[in-house]
């Protein structure tokens, strides 16, 4: 089977993490087609459209006709040109798959896109945290993935090593949607209290860079809107505490995922308890590095790359 994934940007490089986890797990193969770079973050890119010569075209033609399966993302659809091509003529005999990421025109209008699909007849919906189930009941939700195995997806050894001041790192792709200035306060009320920490802000740097740094943390907070993000999954796979606000829908969602309530990530819902988690961290260095063990026992035994995408090949396959 060939699946071929269409996004206008790639959502925190999930898609190009979904094609290589098919291509690296299973008998079929993935490829992705991007049209824009929306951050400063260099993920990955596979085909992408203003990179792409005559002979990249003809390459996204080729596979647009023999695609088993179309699979867009986020508000990408069949009428997206990628160069001279459209998806939408080359429709017949595909299954064609829509996969929401949280943007914000489908938050603020879920209602719309469920109208489309109806529409045109589309029942094959994924999206990729359980709060979005609420807004697209008919979906299913299909967890993001990060590949375990990468060198820097996997502990720093050594943190743990007669280690001064606690390292807290937060990587905000917009910070008004990620709780950077409940963090910030928290971390300066801490401090005017006596316990100082060292925050690493990372803002517009390449991916890379941003999991080197992060690498070398004890503590990574995501956000506190409800559900987890990617940076959630790349903290517990590099062995560091992950402080995040799982509500009740998502933790209830994620452990029958994994099929254990015993979940790793540090629960804050509000700033006040955001700094009394911070404080436990850092004023309990044994907890701490038994919470970072934990978060990467977890992605090895239930959150690997190999179980997640198992999950989507199924889907594929059941199609």
């Amino acid at each position: 089977m060939l699946i071929l994934m269409f996004a206008i940007n790639d959502p925190a490089g999930t898609a190009i993490q979904f094609v290589h986890a098919i291509n690296r797990h299973s008998a079929h193969e993935a490829r992705l087609v991007t049209l824009e770079t929306r951050y400063t973050h260099s993920w990955e890119k596979d085909l992408h459209i203003p990179d792409l010569g005559p002979d990249g075209l003809e390459e996204v033609h080729i596979l647009m006709e023999e695609a088993d399966v179309f699979h867009f993302h986020m508000t990408c659809d069949e009428f997206c040109f990628f160069g001279p091509h459209r998806p939408a003529d080359f429709l017949a005999g595909k299954e064609v798959v829509h996969h929401h990421h949280g943007h914000h025109d489908f938050r603020s209008n879920p209602a719309s896109f469920a109208r489309t699909y109806a529409e045109r007849g589309r029942t094959n919906l994924l999206v990729s945290t359980p709060d979005l189930l609420q807004l697209l009941p008919q979906a299913r939700w299909q967890p993001n993935l990060v590949n375990i195995d990468d060198p820097l997806l996997k502990p720093q050894p050594g943190r743990f090593d007669d280690f001064g001041t606690l390292k807290v790192c937060h990587s905000p792709t917009r910070k008004d949607l990620k709780n950077t200035d409940e963090f910030l306060a928290a971390v300066d009320t801490l401090a005017r209290a006596g316990t100082a920490l060292e925050v690493d802000l990372m803002e517009d740097v390449p991916n890379q860079v941003c999991l080197a740094r992060k690498r070398r943390c004890h503590v990574l907070f995501d956000h506190m809107q409800g559900y987890y993000g990617v940076s959630s999954l790349e903290g517990l796979s590099q062995g560091v505490a992950v402080i995040a606000g799982l509500d009740a829908w998502n933790r209830e969602n994620i452990a029958k995922f994994v099929d254990t309530d015993d979940l790793p990530w540090v629960i804050a819902r509000d700033r006040d308890t955001l700094q009394d988690r911070l404080k436990e961290l850092d004023s309990d260095r044994a907890y701490c590095e038994s919470v970072c063990i934990k978060g990467r026992d977890f992605m090895e035994t239930r959150w690997s790359d190999r179980i997640v995408v198992q999950q989507l090949v199924s889907f594929y396959e059941s199609l």
